[in-house]
């Protein structure tokens, strides 16, 4: 049960917090009618990884090896970008509804497309598990499951209610700060998928390698890119303990360009307020 729930909880972190942050965001930015698009992707998402579950067991056999790494590779990358097009987009319409209601409804469905990916993401192989854990032992595992989706709700929502206490600009900073970390691990992430499949050439396939060693039991320590705060910051933000040299040349280029747009953003928004 330990183990389903610690998976469960992995998988789900990401989606939650995103979800909850582009609600926050539009609570506090005067944006409430987009809220219900946001809830839509929701739905969509979650039925969307139910349905490729299902088709992935009927048409491909399952989910597992170069097919599964390009879809997750794919929908990683696709992440990233819908991630830094909301952070750029949030950074120059936020703080005024005036500026919501003149983006009209775009804004609102491209809520809905990044809520619908983040899900996506992670939602077909959480699936693909809680199936499997259904036949190998009904009962425990599942409960695991459903108290590590628990505990990622909780968790998302005692961050985002301690981010919300903060001032209008801090809140804004923090939260454009967390996707573009996210967006990063993304991109990090969908490189280290394209190497694993054999898409592209990973320089240099080990960088450095800090990963603490495998207990003599074959468990991971707490630490290791594969042991559980390890593999949760993976999730959220790439981190990994022995990097190929094409993802740490992703993860700097990416950060590098984002941060130069971001500042162009505001500098534009500082004009145009003037």
């Amino acid at each position: 049960m330990i183990a389903s729930l610690l998976v469960m909880f992995r998988e789900s972190l990401e989606a939650v917090l995103v979800t909850g942050m582009l609600l926050g965001w539009l609570s506090r930015s005067g944006g409430e009618r987009h809220r219900a698009k946001v809830w839509l992707g929701v739905s969509l998402g979650v039925a969307a990884s139910v349905l490729g579950a299902v088709l992935f067991r009927l048409i491909a056999g399952g989910f597992e090896g170069r097919s599964e790494q390009l879809f997750e590779a794919a929908t990683m990358l696709s992440g990233a970008v819908l991630m830094t097009t909301a952070v750029l987009w949030m950074t120059r319409h936020g703080g005024a509804p005036a500026n919501l209601d003149a983006a009209g409804g775009a804004a609102g469905w491209g809520f809905l497309l990044l809520v619908f990916v983040s899900i996506l993401r992670e939602g077909i192989e959480a699936v693909l598990f809680l199936a499997a854990a259904r036949f190998a032992s009904p009962g425990n595992d599942l409960l695991g499951a459903g108290l590590g989706l628990v505990a990622a709700l909780a968790t998302g929502w005692l961050l985002l209610r301690a981010a919300g206490r903060a001032r209008l600009g801090t809140f804004f900073l923090v939260i454009n700060a967390l996707l573009v970390l996210f967006a990063a691990g993304l991109v990090a992430q969908g490189l280290h998928e394209l190497t694993e499949a054999g898409a592209i050439p990973p320089l240099v396939a080990q960088v450095w390698d800090i990963n603490p060693a495998v207990r003599p039991d074959g468990s991971f320590p707490l630490l290791h890119d594969e042991g559980w705060l390890g593999s949760t910051l993976k999730g959220l933000f790439g981190y990994r303990g022995a990097p190929t040299l094409v993802e740490l040349l992703g993860y700097a280029a990416y950060l590098g360009l984002t941060s130069m747009l971001w500042s162009a953003a505001r500098r534009r928004k500082q004009v145009a307020a003037h």
